[in-house]
């Protein structure tokens, strides 16, 4: 029994009914981000469709799928801080997200835990750098946010004789630790509420249940390093620039 959805006129209505439904949804009841997920549909349509046509040419060789890796990384520290916003210096999504892929991704490979292969060190890393970016974006619009409206609480930090970065930290740390909520709720209920898609297709891949069920642990696990580490430096950043423009 094959895994794959089929191509075809079903596909298309399924496709086009569901991201209008969500844009109705969002408009009808005032939460706006209508037109964003129809233009994420469409980016996403456009983006999958190219990604299928070269993927298979990518894998071939290390040079093309390190290439396409820092293609990624480069995408997504360029989104992350779009999301943060214009205050986020420019140096700290970079930064953050490696932080949080690069040490997590030679440990799998030394420790010989991921098969050191193309065809599997491209998706983990899709994977990793996807978690980094989304993590990174929430922190630092957490951060952002509770710095400002919380502006005079950190005044009175200062006024305490906190230095500066310390006065913001105790401001922000706990709101931007909140980022890690999504992937603590993916990991406490995997198998019970969700089957992420590592399991599945290494299930559909021909492995057994246990094979799957340990390779969808290691990813879970990385990804609350990856996510950590990135979350960790994004705030420590964000805060050192606030801490040196203040007066």
């Amino acid at each position: 029994m094959s895994g794959a959805v089929p191509i075809g006129p079903a596909l298309v209505v399924a496709l086009l009914g569901l991201t209008v439904a969500a844009g109705v949804v969002l408009r009808l009841t005032g939460l706006g981000r209508g037109r964003a997920v129809l233009g994420a549909a469409a980016r996403a349509t456009i983006q999958l469709g190219v990604v299928s046509l070269v993927i298979v040419a990518v894998l071939r060789a290390w040079w093309s799928t390190g290439a396409f890796i820092l293609l990624m990384y480069g995408v997504a520290a360029l989104t992350a801080r779009r999301r943060i916003g214009p205050q986020c210096p420019a140096r700290v999504t970079p930064l953050a997200i490696a932080a949080g892929v690069v040490p997590s991704l030679a440990v799998l490979l030394t420790s010989r835990a991921l098969p050191a292969t193309p065809l599997v060190v491209l998706p983990t890393a899709g994977i990793l750098i996807g978690g980094a970016m989304t993590a990174a974006s929430l922190a630092g619009r957490r951060t952002l946010d509770e710095l400002r409206t919380r502006h005079g609480e950190y005044e009175a930090g200062l006024a305490l004789g906190l230095l500066p970065r310390d006065a913001a930290l105790e401001i922000c740390r706990p709101a931007a630790g909140q980022a890690l909520i999504p992937a603590l709720d993916q990991t406490r209920t995997v198998g019970l509420v969700t089957l992420p898609g590592a399991f599945v297709g290494v299930l559909l891949g021909g492995a057994g249940p246990l094979e799957a069920g340990a390779t969808q642990l290691l990813i879970l696990l990385t990804l609350l390093a990856v996510e950590a580490a990135a979350i960790a430096l994004v705030v420590e950043l964000l805060v050192r620039d606030r801490a040196r423009i203040s007066p």
